[in-house]
């Protein structure tokens, strides 16, 4: 019949920012879009859709992990961090290092950027030239600022 879907809406229970969110979705929707138009947290964004530029990182149990495709079902019991959340002191160093080198000229890579550059470095505390470029390898940007966003990981983890 026409209108008609097979999608079964449910409650889903999520850990975002520190703080417990209930939804009322299709467990298969793409977590960006419960993120974006359920909970109004819009530093991650929508940019190919197919998981292949980075702008749709979020941090997953402290590692990056892509949002724009993954059933927001498959985060649950999981602790999401978003490129806006207050907190992870990471973000915020990588965020204040970003500003400080000029990084960003549009913006719409970056989010994803600083969620990679802080996944870097919870993990990897003085990571090499080659630990920073394959951690931000997979983010497209269309502006440029990519040697700026290196240049600011890079003193990071040389500090």
């Amino acid at each position: 019949m026409l209108g008609t879907t097979n999608s079964a809406v449910e409650e889903v229970i999520l850990r975002v920012n520190g703080e417990e969110a209930t939804v009322r979705v299709d467990p298969a929707t793409p977590l960006l879009f419960v993120l974006r138009n359920s909970l109004g947290l819009t530093g991650a964004k929508l940019g190919c859709g197919l998981e292949q530029c980075g702008a749709c990182a979020v941090l997953v149990d402290g590692k990056k992990a892509l949002s724009c495709n993954a059933p927001v079902a498959q985060f649950t019991g999981k602790n999401i961090v978003t490129p806006e959340s207050a907190n992870d002191n990471m973000l915020e160093i990588v965020r204040s290092a970003f500003l400080e080198a000029g990084a960003a000229q549009c913006g719409y890579c970056i989010p994803g950027m600083v969620i990679a550059a802080a996944a870097l470095l919870h993990a990897t505390k003085h990571p090499d030239d080659g630990e920073i470029r394959d951690a931000l390898q997979q983010h497209l940007c269309r502006c440029g600022s990519q040697q700026r966003v290196f240049q600011a990981v890079k003193e990071l983890a040389n500090g």
